[in-house]
């Protein structure tokens, strides 16, 4: 395990992945850094394996042009990440969202998300 708080693990890994993502490049080798081959993420009864998450990279690029993520709780141990946080979304057409993000993760002991489950909410302001 390493040095970083629970938040602070939270928000690196959330953060860089994004900012990778938003920048380009290879979205499989993306993937690939912050997710094992066999992740299996469900978001709101949405399951996506390895592939899912990669199409799903496609849409986010599109209309994503920068993200940052504010951690409310974050607990961490070895294998396993519980945490609340709120990303804040910034689109191409100039809206800002913010989604709320209750998370459970199962980590690989090389740091990356094994396996996740989310519930979310829209808590934008407009």
């Amino acid at each position: 395990m390493s040095d970083l708080s629970a938040r602070e693990f939270v928000a690196d890994f959330f953060e860089s992945f994004t900012r990778e993502v938003v920048a380009g490049g290879d979205a499989e080798a993306v993937v690939d850094r912050y997710y094992t081959p066999d992740i299996e993420q469900i978001a709101d009864g949405i399951t996506l394996d390895r592939q899912r998450l990669i199409d799903h990279l496609r849409p986010v690029r599109r209309n994503v042009v920068s993200c940052s993520y504010d951690v409310h709780e974050a607990i961490r141990t070895s294998d396993q990440v519980a945490a609340r946080f709120t990303i804040h979304a910034e689109l191409r057409r100039g809206r800002t969202i913010a989604t709320e993000v209750y998370l459970f993760g199962e980590l690989a002991p090389d740091g990356r998300m094994r396996r996740t489950t989310q519930v979310t909410r829209d808590v934008s302001t407009s």
